[in-house]
């Protein structure tokens, strides 16, 4: 039996316009009633400030090397604390945006400049809000209307359509790069080198294949109606884009070959 969790946070939002992503991020929440914060975000407009504050703090101060610290002092390990840090900071960048780009072709933007993070009471990251709720979309999304119309309808309220799948992944993967690689960086000082840069963005590979593969389940397994759902295939293969998209971008996402029942990514 599913149990429902009537999340405060999500509770106390103060949404004054409905926009497609908070459309998104509902259908996303469903996804998993009993965690409603598992997937999708918050649009920073919507809520308190309240323990909220930008990713982007973790360039240039001391935060990341306060989380580090708590997680090395819980787990008695450097290499344990780095490892779980680089999941979550590629969680919140790249992790987050994947379901609904596998699910509806749709993506916010994950540039570092737009995320903020919400922490919990020991300081930990446990949601994820933007402050540009505008979401890029494939042509044929169905916001844009019939099918007749969509030709010549690319521009809607907080919703842009880009050219075409490849135009769509390449663009995540573009800002997944700029996002992810100082912030790596970044943990790989503070750690004092407990985890290797590539080792990272391994975490990065992880994460969209995991994405891909566990979310046909759950949307199977749902009574949920969705506006629209790509097939299995397709959201594989828009994984598979993104990962393309990365390592060509210099970013060594794929580590040692691993055998998946469908054959179609390979990290």
């Amino acid at each position: 039996m599913t149990v429902v969790i009537d999340d405060p946070l999500i509770a106390r939002m103060d949404i004054r316009r409905t926009l497609p992503l908070h459309e998104s991020s509902k259908r996303l929440r469903d996804l998993c009633p009993e965690g409603p914060r598992v997937y999708g975000v918050a649009v920073m407009g919507d809520v308190s400030r309240r323990r909220w504050w930008p990713l982007a703090e973790v360039l240039d101060t001391d935060r990341l090397r306060v989380m580090f610290d708590a997680a090395t002092e819980e787990t008695g390990s450097a290499v344990v604390a780095a490892q779980q840090l680089a999941a979550t900071l590629a969680h919140v960048v790249i992790g987050r945006v994947m379901p609904l780009l596998v699910l509806e072709g749709r993506a916010w933007d994950i540039g570092l400049e737009n995320l903020w993070v919400h922490v919990d009471s020991e300081g930990s990251i446990d949601w994820v809000g933007v402050v540009n709720p505008l979401l890029r979309a494939l042509p044929d999304d169905p916001h844009f209307g019939p099918r007749g119309a969509r030709a010549s309808r690319r521009i809607g309220e907080g919703i842009v359509a880009l050219p075409s799948e490849a135009a769509l992944t390449t663009w995540v993967a573009h800002r997944a790069h700029r996002a992810l690689e100082p912030l790596f960086v970044k943990l790989y000082q503070v750690s004092g080198g407990a985890m290797s840069v590539p080792a990272m963005w391994h975490t990065v590979g992880s994460a969209v294949v995991g994405t891909a593969t566990q979310l046909p389940v759950l949307v199977r397994g749902s009574e949920l109606s969705w506006m629209h759902v790509a097939t299995e295939e397709t959201g594989m293969g828009r994984a598979q884009a993104v990962l393309d998209a990365l390592v060509g971008f210099g970013a060594p996402v794929r580590g040692l070959g691993r055998a998946w029942p469908t054959k179609v990514l390979l990290n």
